[in-house]
């Protein structure tokens, strides 16, 4: 039974690697090396060309590093390596809780030293060469300093709960684990643009102006109560532009990034802060978070289930049943399950967006909202045609020629 697992995992990580590679090639591809009729309007000739240039460097980066990512992942399968390190760390502790969080985090500390490299030449080589990098060296480390100490303050305590609970609950674990994470679920979505996101970004109210009053304005007509309106400064790290929506209920934020609003008109941004609300309205923020939390308890139940059987653990090296070295056999046996889970929440997502846009084409205007796009699009060099079989995988957002069909 150990060996059949050993394959099986072995097979799920090279047919991921695969099936991935596939669907990057159909989207090389679909590329145009002329620019497309479809294009006019969007990009000139020159900015498409950039466009084609920044894909491809991008590409290139996500290919070596995919490459190198398969290479180790599988080396360690091979030789047992996620084992080995479990029988290392059984040296300097027992105890079960403990050893899980060490061991979860000589891997989290592996996959941050092997992906830094990367990290470091996407954002001060290809984002510098584009025209997008605004982070300096001192925020890049701050931000890899916040996120590690977020890590240990938050998922440590989280972590160490669950892997307690499932060596003193026995078959009652997931329910309880489910409802625990469920909470602090919800209590994220609520809460993370309160007191999360201002580790990283500075949010400040929205000034009095012609913007302040077109939004007031239009939530009145459109019976949204609008609590909370931040600028974010998304120029400290790129000079892109986006605009979001968190929180439920009383807890509602919107943010408008401060490059959006040097590069888009007041109808733009008042028409993409309508996509927002639509969002709201139609209940897509709820309705996600409740599809997470039914997915995280359908895996929960088997991982109850799957971790329980030392098979598991011994197919990757260990020398008995471990909690920590389970959930890796499992989170690559569960990867393809993960993958269909994935590509049916980004359908919804996709038909969430044809929603949100239709909620402020008939709430506000369609035109200012396909003008925004058109802009971000160009400004952001987005890919105006990926391949359908990549859109259906990987994208939660509908490609933009498609969004403008739709605003017609």
């Amino acid at each position: 039974m150990t060996q059949i697992i050993y394959i099986t995992i072995i097979a799920i990580t090279a047919i991921d690697f695969v099936f991935d590679k596939v669907l990057d090639f159909f989207n090389d591809k679909a590329k145009s090396p002329e620019m497309p009729a479809e294009a006019e309007g969007i990009y000139d000739a020159e900015r498409y060309a950039k466009w084609l240039a920044y894909d491809k460097a991008n590409g290139r980066v996500s290919s070596i590093s995919s490459s190198i990512s398969i290479v180790i992942s599988l080396a360690m399968l091979v030789f047992g390596g996620f084992g080995w390190i479990d029988i290392q760390l059984r040296e300097v502790t027992e105890q079960p809780v403990l050893l899980a969080l060490l061991y979860f985090g000589v891997i989290g500390l592996a996959s941050s030293i092997i992906s830094l490299p990367f990290s470091v030449y996407s954002t001060f080589v290809i984002e510098e060469k584009f025209g997008f990098n605004k982070t300096t060296v001192k925020t890049f480390i701050m931000d890899m300093i916040k996120g590690a100490a977020l890590s240990l303050v938050i998922g440590g305590p989280l972590g160490a709960l669950t892997v307690w609970l499932f060596y003193e609950l026995g078959d009652a674990f997931w329910i309880i684990a489910w409802g625990i994470i469920s909470l602090f679920s919800v209590f994220m979505t609520m809460f993370a643009a309160t007191w999360i996101m201002p580790l990283f970004n500075k949010f400040t109210p929205l000034e009095d102006g012609e913007l302040r009053t077109a939004i007031e304005a239009y939530c009145e007509k459109a019976d949204f109560k609008l609590n909370r309106l931040f600028v974010m400064d998304g120029s400290k790290r790129s000079a892109k532009s986006n605009a979001f929506f968190s929180g439920l209920g009383p807890k509602k934020t919107i943010a408008l990034y401060d490059t959006l609003i040097e590069q888009q008109s007041t109808e733009e941004i008042v028409a993409v802060l309508a996509h927002e609300i639509g969002h709201y309205k139609k209940q897509h923020t709820r309705q996600s978070l409740v599809l997470s939390i039914l997915q995280t308890g359908v895996m929960l139940f088997l991982l109850g289930i799957f971790l329980r059987k030392p098979e598991f653990s011994m197919a990757l090296g260990a020398e008995h049943l471990s909690f920590h070295v389970g959930i890796i056999a499992f989170g690559i046996i569960f990867s393809p399950i993960s993958t269909l889970i994935g590509i049916g929440m980004n359908m919804l997502s996709r038909k969430n967006e044809f929603e949100a846009d239709a909620y402020a084409r008939d709430t506000y205007d369609g035109k200012p909202l396909a003008s925004a796009l058109k802009k971000l699009t160009a400004q952001n060099l987005g890919n105006l045609k990926p391949h359908p079989a990549y859109v259906f995988v990987h994208y939660s957002h509908p490609p933009v020629l498609k969004r403008l069909e739709h605003l017609v």
